[in-house]
C-alpha cells in the first residue's frame, strides 16, 4: 500500500513498501529550489529520517529535470534587495545534505533529467544514483561566480577523485549520462521511461535488507575516508559488535544454517 502526503505543493511525500519517496514538484521550473521549496524538502527528508517504518528513501524530480539547483529568479530578487543568498546555504542546503547523509537508512536518487549546481550535489549526497539516459550533470557554481555548496566539494571528489572533481567544479562543463557512468558519478544508466521503476526496485530491495548493517557500513566508509587504518579498524570492531547484537544478524545466521533465505526486519 502506498500513502501519499504532500509536505507542500512543491514537494510530495509518498510511503509504501518501506520506502519514502520524496519528489521535487516544480516541473515548469526544472525543480529549481526556492526558499519555500528548500524548507519543504528539509521537512520531508527529516520526516523520512525520523520515521522508523521508513527503511529506504527515494529522491527524484517531476518532469524533465531532477533539480536545476537554486532558483535564480528568486535569487536575483534577493540580490536586488541586498539580501544575497540570505544565508540559505547554512539554513537550508547544509541541513538537507546532513540529513540525507547521516540518516540510518540508505538513499537512492532517481535522476530523471538535468541535475545542476545544488541539484547535482543533492544527488551526490545519496548512496545510489540511477540515471535516465537523458540525464545531465553540471557543476554550475563558477558559471555564476559562486563557490560550490551543498557538499559538492566533499562528495564529488570522493566519487570521481580530486583531479576530475577539480575539473568539473572549475570548468562547469555539462556531463551527459554516458560520461557520468564512465566517471563513476552514477550507479546505473537506464532508458528514461525505466528510471523510476529501476530506482524504486533498488529502494525496495534496500528496504527489505538489514537496515542496521547498512547504517553501520555507511558510518564505516565515512569514517575511514578521513582516518588512519588503525582508527578504522577500531571503529569496525565497535560497529561489528553492535551489528552482531541485532535480531537481524541472529535471524540471518539461523537462516543460513537452515539453508533458507533470510528475512530482515531492520532491527
Amino acid at each position: 500500500m502506498t500513502a501519499t502526503d504532500d509536505v507542500a505543493d512543491e514537494v510530495s511525500y509518498e510511503f509504501g513498501d518501506g520506502v519514502a519517496t520524496i519528489t521535487l514538484n516544480r516541473p515548469d521550473a526544472m525543480n529549481s529550489l526556492t526558499i519555500s521549496m528548500k524548507s519543504a524538502l528539509l521537512a520531508a527528508v527529516e520526516r523520512a529520517r525520523d520515521d522508523v517504518s521508513v527503511r529506504a528513501v527515494l529522491l527524484t524530480g517531476r518532469g524533465r529535470g531532477f533539480c536545476a539547483g537554486q532558483d535564480l529568479r528568486e535569487h536575483a530578487d534577493l540580490l536586488e534587495r541586498g539580501l544575497g543568498l540570505a544565508d540559505t546555504v547554512r539554513q537550508h542546503y547544509n541541513p538537507i545534505v546532513r540529513a540525507l547523509t547521516s540518516m540510518e537508512k540508505p538513499v537512492v536518487a532517481a535522476v530523471n533529467g538535468v541535475a545542476a549546481g545544488a541539484g547535482a550535489a543533492l544527488a551526490f549526497a545519496c548512496d545510489f544514483r540511477v540515471a535516465s539516459d537523458k540525464a545531465k550533470f553540471a557543476m554550475a557554481f563558477t558559471g555564476i561566480g559562486l563557490a560550490p555548496d551543498s557538499g559538492a566539494s566533499w562528495t564529488l571528489q570522493r566519487l570521481i577523485g580530486p583531479a576530475r572533481a577539480r575539473e568539473l567544479l572549475l570548468l562547469g562543463d555539462v556531463v551527459d549520462a554516458g560520461r557520468a557512468l564512465e566517471l563513476g558519478l552514477v550507479s546505473r544508466v537506464v532508458p528514461a521511461d525505466e528510471v523510476m521503476t529501476v530506482a524504486r526496485e533498488l529502494a525496495v530491495r534496500l528496504a527489505q535488507g538489514p537496515t542496521r548493517a547498512y547504517s553501520a557500513t555507511r558510518k564505516a566508509l565515512d569514517y575511514a575516508a578521513s582516518h588512519s587504518l588503525s582508527e578504522a579498524l577500531d571503529l569496525e570492531a565497535d560497529l561489528q559488535e553492535e551489528c552482531a547484537a541485532t535480531a537481524d544478524h541472529a535471524a540471518a545466521t539461523k537462516a543460513f544454517l537452515n539453508k533458507e533465505r533470510p528475512r530482515f526486519e531492520g532491527r
